[in-house]
């Protein structure tokens, strides 16, 4: 995988989520939410969050079904390409990587979080998940 998150503050939240067995999932992927309480790597924009890999990480040779994923914290992430102003809300925009959110992500409710510095387009910068927006 690429443009995995990095942590920059100690997150506070975490959830249990199940994983499919041998599914590669490093440190810091992102992570999109499916039925039930499935977690797989986000790979489209708009996917509903399912949390950041935090702590132990799954390698293709694991036979463990659950995994600890983060719910918020301060994280540097990669914009997905046209860029965000600081304080903008986010949603996910691929693969590892976010975008500003739009409208239908408030109805959709796949905000996961703020800018917390303005990022160009494709750019990593720092970002709040989680918490209140």
């Amino acid at each position: 995988m690429a443009n995995e998150a990095v942590c920059i503050e100690t997150p506070t939240i975490f959830r249990r989520r199940t994983i499919a067995a041998g599914a590669v999932l490093p440190f810091g992927t992102v992570l999109e939410l499916t039925d039930p309480n499935t977690a797989i790597a986000s790979s489209g924009s708009g996917d509903p969050f399912g949390g950041i890999v935090f702590g132990m990480e799954s390698t293709a040779t694991d036979t463990f079904t659950e995994l600890t994923v983060a719910m918020n914290g301060v994280w540097d992430l990669k914009d997905s390409g046209a860029g965000t102003g600081i304080g903008v809300p986010l949603a996910i925009g691929g693969a590892n990587t976010f975008r500003a959110a739009i409208e239908a992500d408030t109805v959709l409710g796949t905000i996961v979080g703020r800018t917390e510095e303005t990022t160009s387009a494709a750019e990593v910068g720092r970002a709040s998940i989680g918490g209140f927006f």
